[in-house]
Protein backbone atom coordinates (compact mmCIF):
# COMPACT_ATOMS: atom_id res chain seq x y z
CA UNK A 1 0.00 0.00 0.00
CA UNK A 2 1.29 3.49 -0.84
CA UNK A 3 1.62 6.02 1.94
CA UNK A 4 -0.15 9.33 1.65
CA UNK A 5 1.96 12.48 1.25
CA UNK A 6 0.46 13.74 4.53
CA UNK A 7 1.86 10.85 6.57
CA UNK A 8 4.12 12.04 9.39
CA UNK A 9 7.75 10.95 9.02
CA UNK A 10 9.10 8.45 11.51
CA UNK A 11 10.74 10.28 14.42
CA UNK A 12 14.35 9.32 15.03
CA UNK A 13 16.14 9.94 18.29
CA UNK A 14 19.86 10.50 17.80
CA UNK A 15 21.43 8.84 14.81
CA UNK A 16 20.47 5.43 13.58
CA UNK A 17 19.31 2.86 16.11
CA UNK A 18 18.09 4.28 19.39
CA UNK A 19 20.53 3.72 22.23
CA UNK A 20 21.23 4.97 25.75
CA UNK A 21 23.47 7.85 24.66
CA UNK A 22 22.46 11.49 24.60
CA UNK A 23 24.07 13.57 21.88
CA UNK A 24 25.32 17.10 22.06
CA UNK A 25 25.76 18.59 18.60
CA UNK A 26 28.62 21.07 18.21
CA UNK A 27 28.49 22.31 14.61
CA UNK A 28 30.89 25.18 15.35
CA UNK A 29 33.64 22.56 15.43
CA UNK A 30 33.09 21.54 11.78
CA UNK A 31 36.04 23.71 10.63
CA UNK A 32 38.25 21.76 13.03
CA UNK A 33 36.86 18.39 11.92
CA UNK A 34 37.40 19.28 8.27
CA UNK A 35 41.07 19.95 8.97
CA UNK A 36 41.33 23.72 9.14
CA UNK A 37 44.75 24.72 10.54
CA UNK A 38 45.91 21.09 10.79
CA UNK A 39 49.49 20.20 9.90
CA UNK A 40 50.24 18.44 6.63
CA UNK A 41 52.60 15.95 8.29
CA UNK A 42 54.20 14.92 11.59
CA UNK A 43 57.25 17.22 11.51
CA UNK A 44 57.65 20.63 13.10
CA UNK A 45 58.05 22.11 9.59
CA UNK A 46 54.83 20.52 8.30
CA UNK A 47 52.61 23.44 9.27
CA UNK A 48 52.31 22.62 12.97
CA UNK A 49 50.34 25.52 14.49
CA UNK A 50 51.81 24.82 17.94
CA UNK A 51 55.29 25.42 16.51
CA UNK A 52 54.30 28.69 14.76
CA UNK A 53 52.22 30.25 17.55
CA UNK A 54 55.21 31.16 19.76
CA UNK A 55 56.66 33.36 16.99
CA UNK A 56 53.49 35.49 16.95
CA UNK A 57 52.55 38.26 19.33
CA UNK A 58 50.48 37.14 22.31
CA UNK A 59 47.44 38.85 20.80
CA UNK A 60 47.83 37.34 17.32
CA UNK A 61 48.65 33.86 18.65
CA UNK A 62 46.04 33.99 21.46
CA UNK A 63 48.86 33.23 23.90
CA UNK A 64 47.89 33.71 27.54
CA UNK A 65 51.28 33.12 29.17
CA UNK A 66 54.77 31.99 28.22
CA UNK A 67 57.17 29.95 30.29
CA UNK A 68 60.64 28.58 29.68
CA UNK A 69 59.46 25.21 28.30
CA UNK A 70 55.70 25.60 27.72
CA UNK A 71 53.08 28.20 26.92
CA UNK A 72 49.33 28.55 27.47
CA UNK A 73 47.12 29.37 24.48
CA UNK A 74 43.39 29.60 23.83
CA UNK A 75 41.82 26.85 21.74
CA UNK A 76 40.53 28.20 18.39
CA UNK A 77 37.71 25.63 18.48
CA UNK A 78 36.69 25.69 22.15
CA UNK A 79 34.37 23.26 23.86
CA UNK A 80 33.59 26.05 26.33
CA UNK A 81 34.52 29.69 26.79
CA UNK A 82 38.03 29.90 28.23
CA UNK A 83 39.11 26.50 26.84
CA UNK A 84 42.89 26.71 26.74
CA UNK A 85 45.82 24.41 26.14
CA UNK A 86 49.24 24.07 27.74
CA UNK A 87 51.78 23.29 25.02
CA UNK A 88 55.50 22.54 25.13
CA UNK A 89 57.60 24.66 22.76
CA UNK A 90 59.45 21.53 21.70
CA UNK A 91 57.72 19.51 18.97
CA UNK A 92 57.09 16.17 20.71
CA UNK A 93 54.15 13.84 20.27
CA UNK A 94 54.06 11.77 23.42
CA UNK A 95 53.87 12.71 27.08
CA UNK A 96 56.75 10.33 27.80
CA UNK A 97 58.93 12.36 25.40
CA UNK A 98 58.92 15.36 27.77
CA UNK A 99 62.04 15.93 29.85
CA UNK A 100 61.66 16.49 33.61
CA UNK A 101 61.73 20.30 33.34
CA UNK A 102 59.03 20.30 30.62
CA UNK A 103 56.89 17.89 32.65
CA UNK A 104 57.16 20.06 35.77
CA UNK A 105 56.37 23.29 33.94
CA UNK A 106 53.43 21.72 32.10
CA UNK A 107 52.00 20.69 35.50
CA UNK A 108 52.69 24.16 36.96
CA UNK A 109 51.02 25.91 34.01
CA UNK A 110 47.99 23.63 34.37
CA UNK A 111 47.66 24.76 37.99
CA UNK A 112 48.07 28.41 36.98
CA UNK A 113 45.44 27.99 34.27
CA UNK A 114 42.97 26.71 36.86
CA UNK A 115 43.71 29.64 39.18
CA UNK A 116 43.35 32.15 36.33
CA UNK A 117 40.11 30.63 35.06
CA UNK A 118 38.60 30.60 38.56
CA UNK A 119 39.65 34.23 39.15
CA UNK A 120 38.55 35.51 35.75
CA UNK A 121 35.37 33.53 35.18
CA UNK A 122 34.39 31.74 38.37
CA UNK A 123 34.81 28.26 36.84
CA UNK A 124 33.12 25.61 39.00
CA UNK A 125 35.19 22.70 37.69
CA UNK A 126 37.49 21.56 34.89
CA UNK A 127 38.03 18.88 32.30
CA UNK A 128 41.79 18.44 31.97
CA UNK A 129 43.51 15.99 29.70
CA UNK A 130 45.55 14.94 26.70
CA UNK A 131 44.57 12.86 23.72
CA UNK A 132 47.64 10.79 22.84
CA UNK A 133 47.60 9.74 19.20
CA UNK A 134 45.09 10.19 16.41
CA UNK A 135 43.13 7.10 17.44
CA UNK A 136 42.67 8.65 20.91
CA UNK A 137 41.17 11.80 19.42
CA UNK A 138 44.19 14.08 19.10
CA UNK A 139 43.48 16.61 16.38
CA UNK A 140 47.16 17.51 16.18
CA UNK A 141 48.77 14.26 17.31
CA UNK A 142 52.32 15.23 16.38
CA UNK A 143 52.58 18.01 18.98
CA UNK A 144 51.61 17.28 22.57
CA UNK A 145 49.09 19.62 24.18
CA UNK A 146 47.04 19.44 27.35
CA UNK A 147 43.48 20.78 27.35
CA UNK A 148 42.12 22.78 30.29
CA UNK A 149 38.37 23.24 29.82
CA UNK A 150 36.50 25.30 32.43
CA UNK A 151 33.06 24.06 33.42
CA UNK A 152 30.08 25.65 35.15
CA UNK A 153 26.86 24.16 36.45
CA UNK A 154 24.39 24.30 33.56
CA UNK A 155 26.99 25.14 30.90
CA UNK A 156 25.53 22.53 28.58
CA UNK A 157 22.22 24.10 27.69
CA UNK A 158 19.59 24.02 24.98
CA UNK A 159 21.42 26.25 22.48
CA UNK A 160 23.75 23.63 20.98
CA UNK A 161 21.03 21.00 20.96
CA UNK A 162 18.04 22.99 19.71
CA UNK A 163 19.63 25.97 18.02
CA UNK A 164 22.74 24.25 16.66
CA UNK A 165 24.67 27.14 18.17
CA UNK A 166 27.46 27.20 20.73
CA UNK A 167 27.21 30.28 22.89
CA UNK A 168 30.61 31.79 23.62
CA UNK A 169 29.99 35.06 25.46
CA UNK A 170 33.27 36.72 24.44
CA UNK A 171 35.52 37.12 21.46
CA UNK A 172 38.65 34.98 21.76
CA UNK A 173 40.84 38.11 21.89
CA UNK A 174 38.86 39.41 24.87
CA UNK A 175 39.02 36.03 26.61
CA UNK A 176 42.80 35.92 26.02
CA UNK A 177 43.27 39.33 27.61
CA UNK A 178 41.03 38.50 30.57
CA UNK A 179 42.97 35.29 31.30
CA UNK A 180 46.38 36.88 30.70
CA UNK A 181 45.47 39.59 33.20
CA UNK A 182 44.38 36.95 35.75
CA UNK A 183 47.41 34.66 35.15
CA UNK A 184 49.23 34.17 38.49
CA UNK A 185 52.99 34.61 38.72
CA UNK A 186 53.29 31.41 40.75
CA UNK A 187 51.11 28.93 42.55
Amino acid sequence: MLHSMTTEPEQQIGVGTQDAFQRLWTPHRMAYIQGENKPTGPGADDGCPFCTIPSKSDEDGLVIARGGSVYAVLNLYPYNGGHLMVVPYRHVADYTDLDPAETAELAEFTKRAMVALRAASGAHGFNIGMNQGTVAGAGIAAHLHQHVVPRWGGDTNFMPVVGHTKVLPQLLADTRKMLADAWPAGV
